[in-house]
């Protein structure tokens, strides 16, 4: 966690995670500006399987669209705290809802999340009755995506690693 903060911090970037039980909420903001740049929120379940990270939402502001603050922007370094947040919960697996509000952004979406290591689970459309209970827990209709943390982890861990000068 502390590469994914210190990494944050050399982009002008302060990342802070809340907790209230299982429940949490990451926020970035800029070192320059003090703005709110983007949130997550979620839960850390216990299922079946064990816990899992359940990711509920992810809102980034507009003025980060032209950020250059990572490979994907923003949002990458948001669900790097999550994903460590829920690996050090002891969750093994994380899962969300690309949500479907227009074509054009979902199948963005479905990349972004596809990119990183997501995989589709089940498409929710609404049009079965065993849609409904994903549309209550989620909110709506889109793609169910699943991920290994320690896959995420392991992709992705290269990337926050800060460098230091060597001193000769």
């Amino acid at each position: 966690m502390s590469d994914i903060m210190d990494s944050s911090r050399a982009q002008n970037l302060d990342l802070k995670l809340q907790t209230i039980g299982p429940f949490f909420r990451i926020t970035a903001q800029s070192l320059k500006t003090q703005r709110e740049l983007g949130r997550a929120e979620g839960v850390i379940r216990v299922w079946f399987g064990g816990k899992i990270l359940h990711l509920d939402s992810m809102r980034l502001q507009r003025e980060t669209i032209g950020m250059e603050k990572s490979i994907f922007g923003i949002g990458l370094f948001i669900g790097a705290v999550a994903i460590r947040h829920g690996y050090e919960c002891g969750c093994s697996k994380a899962e969300l809802l690309a949500i479907n509000d227009t074509d054009l952004y979902h199948a963005k979406l479905v990349k972004f999340y596809k990119r990183i290591g997501f995989k589709t689970v089940y498409e929710v459309t609404g049009s079965s009755l065993g849609d409904m209970s994903h549309m209550v827990v989620w909110g709506g209709v889109g793609t169910r995506m699943d991920a290994n943390l320690e896959d995420l982890m392991i992709k992705w861990c290269s990337r926050f690693k800060t460098t230091t000068p060597s001193s000769s």
